[in-house]
């Protein structure tokens, strides 16, 4: 299996450095093809503007869905994010590895979303119309390929958890997940999660590590979270809006886009 890891932490001996190295390790070991993009050693742009779209006509005004559309309609995009494009193809797994800051991803990370995230490549693909509404959540370029998210946070398990002051860890990475991983196809793997990520000893990290091997190991066996597909039933045309009934009794929020939640 081909695996691709986005890597997205400025030091490489932090933390995420070593759950780096344990899961390339792992994966290697049983012989799969492992790809890394280190954003940080990499220089990686993390900003769209008009360098993005060298055939835009100077002085124009820049709309990123349209520029973005026609670069890549072109072939026109920057190296960089062809790059990108071209190891998410050739990845059959993709796993983004980085530390929770500020409740999200960091910015160098959401950077190479929001250029290799091509419209026409990521997005705005497939027929719009009154049965579908574009191929997406759960259809889309890199539907058939698997994802998942590595995920280092500094606050206990407790904080995250439904009752937690930082609110539950799965509503937290709901946007990475289902909007970031599920809405171009990927079929998206339950979080690997460490908590306490500064408080983290030589015995616990040892733990930490045999966990990841094991997550490591069940990649292509591990069930995808049961989020609903756009174009299943669920949903109606061109609302988006969930049916009734389908919810389970008391889901709100969230929840309601996993089937069976």
């Amino acid at each position: 299996m081909n695996i691709l890891i986005v890597f997205a932490h400025p030091e490489r001996r932090s933390l995420c450095g070593a759950l780096r190295d344990v899961a390339v390790a792992s994966l290697e070991e049983r012989g799969h093809a492992v790809a890394v993009s280190d954003l940080h050693a990499m220089g990686w742009k993390a900003t769209v503007d008009q360098a993005d779209f060298p055939g835009l006509a100077p002085g124009a005004r820049l709309q990123v869905a349209a520029a973005s559309g026609e670069a890549f309609g072109a072939g026109a995009l920057t190296a960089d994010v062809v790059a990108e494009q071209e190891k998410l193809l050739w990845a059959d797994q993709l796993i983004l590895l980085f530390p929770l800051w500020w409740f999200g991803l960091p910015a160098i990370l959401k950077g190479w979303v929001d250029r290799v995230y091509a419209y026409g490549f990521a997005y705005g693909v497939g027929e719009h119309s009154d049965r579908r509404w574009g191929d997406r959540y759960g259809e889309g370029r890199l539907a058939g390929k698997r994802a998942m998210l590595i995920v280092t946070a500094g606050g206990w398990e407790e904080h995250y958890a439904e009752r937690g002051i930082n609110g539950p860890i799965d509503d937290l990475l709901f946007p990475i997940q289902h909007g970031i991983l599920y809405y171009p196809g990927y079929a998206v793997l339950p979080p690997f999660v460490v908590y306490q990520a500064d408080r983290l000893d030589a015995g616990g990290f040892a733990t930490v590590a045999e966990r990841l091997r094991e997550r490591m190991a069940t990649l292509t066996t591990t069930p995808p979270v049961p989020f609903r597909q756009q174009n299943g039933g669920d949903y109606r045309i061109p609302s988006m809006q969930l049916r009734s009934g389908l919810e389970a009794p008391g889901a709100t929020g969230f929840a309601l886009h996993r089937a069976g939640d």
